[in-house]
């Protein structure tokens, strides 16, 4: 499974960026898609997910400004970020849970995969 991520960059305090991620090969089915994040110092922390059945889950700090989409045909996620602040200013991070398939075209475990992470950064 690779993940190919886009829309990171520049941007002043208050404004939006959208960030999107492909993910693209094999699998039984994929769970969930989803965003983290890892602030200069901090840990990495869950920012958005959405499940294969359309429900969502945010970060607190981020929850009214950030919105998730996912479009299941195109197996794409896509993070729309409005009123971004200088503490948004992360590496973000497209993950995908997915149930791996055999290669009897049968159910497999369940794994977890990512992104390599696109840089967004907040002035203020």
């Amino acid at each position: 499974v690779r993940l190919a991520e886009s829309g990171g960059g520049l941007v002043q305090s208050g404004g939006s960026l959208r960030l999107s991620c492909a993910a693209s090969g094999s699998w039984f089915s994929i769970n969930a898609m989803g965003w983290y994040r890892q602030r200069p110092g901090k840990q990495r922390e869950l920012v958005a997910r959405i499940t294969s059945a359309g429900d969502t889950a945010y970060l607190d700090s981020v929850h009214g400004r950030f919105a998730v989409s996912s479009d299941n045909d195109k197996h794409t996620v896509h993070l729309q970020m409005n009123n971004l602040k200088p503490e948004d200013t992360a590496v973000y991070y497209c993950n995908v849970e997915v149930v791996e398939i055999t290669p009897a075209l049968a159910m497999g475990p369940s794994e977890t995969y990512w992104g390599q992470g696109t840089q967004v950064t907040v002035s203020s």
